[in-house]
């Protein structure tokens, strides 16, 4: 059953992904995610800055920052390697790490859905 968590500001318009959600506060998070695999993951982040997740950027599926604009670090690094990303975003709901979620950047304003 999937079910709408919330949304923020598209950084570009891209179809929706799914992955398996992840929050990275802490650049220890982002460690423990390159000895496993960033592969298939969707980020989840606080701030928009976020040069923690430089080293696994090109491999996430997308990144859901809760703070910032388009014009954010982040949001210009996903324009770079075409990570989906929404920013600024509110979520009725934090994902628990491991959930299936969708990012849909198909429109102005991005959707996060849990698909569980």
């Amino acid at each position: 059953m999937s079910r709408v968590l919330g949304s923020g500001t598209t950084v570009f318009t891209n179809p929706p992904v799914t992955g398996l959600w992840r929050m990275l506060n802490t650049p220890d998070d982002v460690l423990s995610l390159m000895d496993e695999s960033a592969e298939g993951v969707i980020a989840g982040v606080k701030d928009a800055g976020a040069t923690f997740l430089a080293p696994i950027f090109d491999e996430l599926t997308a990144v859901v920052c809760f703070s910032g604009t388009p014009m954010s670090h982040i949001g210009i690094v996903s324009r770079e390697y075409r990570v989906p990303c929404i920013m600024a975003t509110t979520l009725d709901e934090i994902p628990a790490d491991g959930d299936m979620v969708e990012v849909d950047c198909s429109e102005a304003v991005g959707r996060v859905t849990s698909l569980r």
